[in-house]
């Protein structure tokens, strides 16, 4: 199945022939001879799936989501438990729950932002000045769809507004997830998950002992999480602060510096 934007295709044949007529002969080239990948271009489309975006306001963003990110790593850091897994184990728990746990971490901040159509010229410049691709090209660039996803889940924890213990809580059962392929302490990890599982269950019911159906919803909720790719939230939120880095490689040397 052609899941490839339509209106994209078209709109550029009717309003612009000649960057058309510049991609079509790309495409048709023969493979290795500075091939242009069309589809990892930035581009104007009115459809979500392939609508690219930006942050409207990136310094203040930016640095709000940097603050998060690093109580992000604290929260996990203080962790006696997690302190206790194998190294291995540590770093693929890491991996696995960054994103989700970050997400928590702007909804309990209430980090609110908006999002604008990125600028349309940056591909005409990439086409005529160089046919190489660059790294920002060949990474997935953020589209409406994701951020309105990302958006989404984010407003059903303000309407669940959570308290402080909630959100820890609910925050170590995202960490400890024993589904999470090759941990040598997968055991010990399932236990930890169902211990806070157990004590968000707790919670919830002393703070809010007359809505019998808010734990699920919590749950329910932050089963979104995962939905929610990491590509994205590096894409839209640190990308204009790290520049050509490796988030991962940066959380791991901030989570193992002691």
């Amino acid at each position: 199945m052609d899941n490839r934007c339509q209106c994209s295709a078209s709109s550029d044949r009717l309003s612009n022939p000649i960057l058309y007529n510049i991609l079509s002969q790309m495409d048709n080239s023969k493979p290795g001879q500075n091939n242009f990948n069309y589809n990892s271009v930035p581009h104007r489309c009115n459809c979500e799936l392939r609508r690219t975006v930006c942050l409207k306001r990136p310094a203040e963003i930016c640095k709000e989501a940097s603050a998060v990110l690093v109580k992000t790593v604290h929260f996990m850091k203080n962790l006696p438990a997690f302190n206790q897994l194998p190294p291995n184990d540590q770093f693929s728990l890491l991996k696995n729950c960054w994103a989700p746990l970050f997400i928590l971490g702007v909804a309990q901040e209430h980090v609110d932002f908006e999002v604008t159509d990125t600028p349309a010229d940056s591909m005409l410049k990439k086409i005529l000045l160089n046919r190489q691709e660059s790294p920002e090209m060949e990474r997935e660039q953020p589209t409406m769809a994701g951020v309105s996803k990302l958006k989404s889940c984010l407003k059903k924890f303000w309407s669940l507004d959570l308290s402080p213990k909630e959100y820890a809580y609910l925050k170590g059962t995202t960490i400890f997830n024993p589904d999470v392929p090759d941990l040598k302490a997968a055991m010990f990890v399932e236990g930890l998950q169902q211990e806070a599982q157990h004590a968000l269950s707790e919670v919830v019911q002393l703070i809010h002992p007359g809505d019998q159906e808010r734990f699920a919803r919590i749950l329910l909720t932050a089963s979104m999480l995962q939905s929610i790719t990491p590509s994205l939230i590096t894409e839209l939120f640190f990308r204009p602060v790290i520049g050509q880095a490796d988030l991962l490689e940066l959380l791991v040397d901030m989570l193992f510096c002691r």
